[in-house]
């Protein structure tokens, strides 16, 4: 289930055909840590099943990092590139060929390679606190995909009893960080799950408000232009017809004005004085 976990975050990025804003880290040392543990299975008696899990997990997570390689932007994809190389074929390589080569103790070089695969069983519980430090930044969990979390967690509780009940600590003990990872990052997201919708709203109000209101004229220009620049004659022209169209509007909504004349016999004395 862990390894099925991602599937709805890979169908989103289908979706939205970019994985941009997505990191690619959590899987990459993933795909590391299952391929150490193949290795130190095979170093180990009655490890089949640990060995069947571990290559189920090496497919996947290769199918995610080549799905995510697809539709990467360019830099995020050199840098997983270059992620890759490193881990899954320098240090991997490298650490087989030292315990191979350099310890001859079949024992000693079983519990070598356990404690590397412990220390990286741990990084795979800190690779998403990248995701994590986001979540915190922007208050969205956008990014930070649940299941998961969820499954991580439920995995690491699975993972802990079974090393615990072969008396393997190199199995158990790093699924103890991992459960605590586990848990921090589900209340996280119950913490900011609704945080991000809250803002995107905020934020749409507030611009809705900020935009300034536009005269009869220039939404007419708008029209008219269909967001272009008009010529300044034809905008005077438009602005003139809208305010003559107005003003006649409004004459005919209003009452007759009274004459404010004098009557006419006042007015003919008024102009005999004059003269």
């Amino acid at each position: 289930m862990v390894f099925l976990a991602p599937v709805p975050t890979f169908y989103r990025i289908y979706k939205k055909k970019t994985a941009e804003g997505y990191q690619s880290v959590p899987y990459v040392v993933g795909l590391f840590s299952a391929m150490l543990w193949i290795y130190y299975a095979f170093l180990m008696p009655d490890t089949t099943l640990l060995i069947t899990i571990n290559s189920v997990g090496c497919f996947g997570q290769t199918l995610y990092i080549s799905f995510y390689l697809f539709y990467a932007p360019k830099k995020a994809r050199l840098d997983t590139v270059k992620l890759v190389s490193l881990l899954n074929v320098c240090a991997f390589g490298l650490i087989v060929l030292v315990t191979q080569f350099l310890v001859k103790e079949p024992l000693t070089r079983a519990h070598i390679v356990g404690w590397i695969c412990l220390i990286f069983s741990l990084c795979v519980f800190v690779a998403p606190l990248g995701v994590v430090r986001q979540v915190i930044r922007t208050k969205s969990v956008e990014y930070m995909p649940f299941l998961l979390s969820f499954f991580l967690t439920l995995s690491a509780v699975m993972w802990f009893f079974f090393g615990l009940l072969r008396k393997d600590y190199n199995i158990a003990i790093p699924n103890v960080l991992g459960f605590s990872f586990g848990v921090i990052q589900m209340v996280l997201y119950m913490v900011y799950k609704n945080a991000g919708k809250k803002q995107t709203a905020t934020a749409a109000g507030m611009e809705q408000k900020q935009l300034p209101e536009m005269s009869s004229g220039e939404q007419l220009m708008v029209a008219f232009g269909a967001g272009k620049q008009l010529p300044a004659e034809l905008r005077e022209q438009i602005i003139d017809i809208v305010k003559l169209g107005t003003l006649m509007a409004l004459s005919e909504k209003a009452p007759a004005a009274p004459l404010l004349m004098p009557p006419l016999p006042a007015a003919a004395a008024a102009l005999h004085a004059s003269v």
